[in-house]
């Protein structure tokens, strides 16, 4: 223990302890930092005020919002400032810092989504602060945009200083003490967020404001969303993973309040405007928001067995144990391996005239994304392979996602909506319009994104199961790390596996591959969220147990190797095709990452 450090017991740490009554549950010392703190607090503040005065102008000139929403955006503005202020004036230094730091860490998305208005407003779905009654070409910004950016920049700025404060506070607290069971229903809420930010905000029969999923949004606001998708749930397992109780809740809190600042206004819309209705995407954002915020009242670490807890009944509730969990796992990747199957064997486009359907080569890709995901899932049923298949799986899920991104690609590159009914849009035309002669989309489609989604699960279930494996585990002296040896290869295979998602693994005349440096497009999120997991699991290495060790990299492993397939599952399907740069690299690099897995058990032998 470090002379910074104080026993994980102490109640002056923030960290929750058996026995103290749930009033005491936002406990935290004041960190190191106090002026840092001070300063980030009245960042967030200002920025707060900002955004409420965005709310209150207009966000594009001659525009108006299609409901009275300056109220709520107000409250919604300035109730993560009061949060923050309230939590530092009772000098709960923790609780504030990781306040900041969840804003900061959704801010960046939700100035994309306002930036939208900028590069052209007539396109943002954002009744709350802007609703056409007529149709506009570019229209200009109005006053209130700038406010709402800079409210946002500030909010940025806040988590520059409030991130030192929450490492001191980490450090102060030391280890987490106890099991971390009410933590593990964060990721959940987070990943649960995600997936409804990437739906439809709301229902529309408004032809000047069209309902449409993040994929199929501008390319601002696309970007927006999906920024938000992936740092919602991110920000969350970061808290969870703090040794202080204070940041962690702080986190929880942080991450839910901005989740609900984008998530509340579309269902106020729904509910409000003439021709809106509510859609799931916002309602599920809404839920998983306040049930963050509910977290951060709740007991972080759950007492272990031989401990007594009294006074508090969060400290004797208990989430499912390791079965459970393992059942979870290799249930949620075998029904997301089904649903890539099912989206693979699908049609994926139909025509809505006479024009015959094209083929769409990439869904063989999923099929095998399928077969990767579902060969370890079933091995995760199995006790003495268990924990083995669940790291695998926590890497193989990545396939899903890079084979999924593709095939939704190539949907929405020629897919077209087909004409709408005016009568809906109260316009009454004495000859109706045809349907459009295109393409839409099959029930392939649908099953991919529910593949995507279940993937996802799948993963969340697998880093949970590994945490309870880890507190359930009897051997709680057993320190052993990898060898130090491990790490060369792991270094070559992350710069290899760089190379070989960032260049394309086949050529064809007339073909051009969707990438991570030319032609980015909706293939390349899945290029880029693979890549992100694959390095995530060799950064992860070092600190790991050898046989954690070995089993991410046969996952990372395999999604290099189903990398790599894309060559014979569709290029195959191209005339002329032949092997790129990508394949070769991808192939090296497999082949590299499993020699880093067998050194990772041979250190484990010889250390036993």
């Amino acid at each position: 223990m470090t002379s910074r450090s104080r026993h994980p017991g102490d109640e002056s740490t923030g960290q929750a302890v058996p026995g103290t009554a749930s009033a005491e549950l936002l406990r935290s010392e004041p960190g190191a930092r106090p002026r840092a703190l001070l300063l980030s607090a009245g960042l967030v503040s200002a920025g707060a005020v900002a955004l409420a005065a965005g709310a209150l102008m207009p966000v594009v000139r001659g525009g108006s919002p299609g409901f009275t929403a300056a109220p709520l955006l107000v409250v919604l503005a300035l109730a993560p400032a009061a949060a923050v202020l309230y939590a530092l004036v009772s000098g709960r230094s923790g609780l504030t810092a990781g306040l900041v730091l969840g804003l900061t860490a959704l801010a960046p998305g939700r100035l994309l989504l306002d930036l939208q208005l900028l590069a052209d407003g007539s396109l943002a779905a954002r009744p709350e602060l802007f609703l056409a009654d007529r149709l506009l070409a570019m229209p200009q910004a109005g006053p209130g945009l700038w406010p709402l950016v800079a409210g946002h920049l500030l909010t940025l700025a806040a988590g520059a200083f409030a991130a030192g404060t929450a490492r001191d506070e980490a450090e102060l607290a030391g280890e987490l003490d106890g099991r971390r069971r009410w933590r593990l229903l964060g990721p959940v809420l987070g990943v649960a967020g995600g997936v409804g930010l990437l739906l439809a905000p709301f229902g529309s029969g408004n032809a000047y404001l069209l309902a449409k999923n993040a994929f199929e949004g501008p390319t601002v606001a696309m970007a927006g969303y999906l920024l938000l998708a992936a740092l919602l749930p991110l920000t969350v397992l970061v808290a969870v993973s703090s040794p202080s109780a204070g940041v962690g809740k702080g986190g929880f809190a942080g991450a839910g309040l901005a989740a609900l600042a984008v998530g509340v206004p579309p269902v106020v819309a729904g509910l409000v405007v003439d021709r809106l209705s509510v859609a799931p995407g916002s309602v599920v954002v809404t839920i998983a928001g306040l049930a963050l915020v509910g977290l951060a009242f709740t007991r972080f670490d759950v007492a272990k067995a031989d401990e007594t807890v009294t006074g508090d009944l969060a400290g004797e509730a208990r989430l499912p144990g390791l079965f459970w969990w393992r059942l979870a796992t290799g249930g949620l990747a075998l029904l997301a391996a089904g649903a890539a199957a099912a989206g693979a064997l699908a049609p994926v486009l139909k025509a809505n005239g006479p024009t015959p359907v094209p083929e769409t080569p990439v869904r063989w890709l999923l099929l095998g994304a399928a077969v990767v995901l579902a060969v370890p899932a079933l091995f995760v049923f199995v006790p003495r392979l268990s924990a083995f298949a669940r790291g695998v799986v926590a890497a193989t899920w990545a396939g899903v996602v890079l084979a999924g991104a593709a095939v939704l690609s190539a949907a929405l590159s020629v897919t077209e909506d087909k004409a709408v009914d005016p009568a809906l849009f109260g316009v009454d035309l004495p000859v109706p319009l045809p349907d459009k002669v295109g393409y839409s989309a099959g029930s392939g489609v649908t099953w991919t994104f529910i593949a995507l989604v279940l993937a996802a699960l799948a993963a969340l279930a697998a880093v949970i199961t590994g945490v309870v494996e880890r507190d359930d585990s009897e051997e709680e002296t057993d320190e052993t790390r990898v060898s130090g040896t491990v790490l060369t290869p792991v270094v070559a295979a992350a710069v290899l596996a760089i190379a070989a998602f960032g260049t394309p693994v086949f050529g064809a005349p007339g073909y051009t591959a969707q990438g991570l440096w030319s032609n980015f497009g909706a293939a390349s999120w899945g290029l880029l969220g693979a890549l992100a997991v694959v390095l995530g699991l060799y950064a992860l290495v070092p600190r790991s147990r050898p046989v954690a060790a070995a089993s991410a990299l046969a996952g990372a492993a395999l999604v290099l190797g189903l990398r790599a397939a894309e060559l014979p599952l569709v290029g195959s399907e191209y005339e002329g095709s032949s092997a790129g740069v990508g394949f070769w690299l991808a192939l090296g690099g497999a082949v590299v990452t499993l020699v880093a897995a067998g050194m990772a058990v041979a250190g484990s032998r010889r250390a036993g």
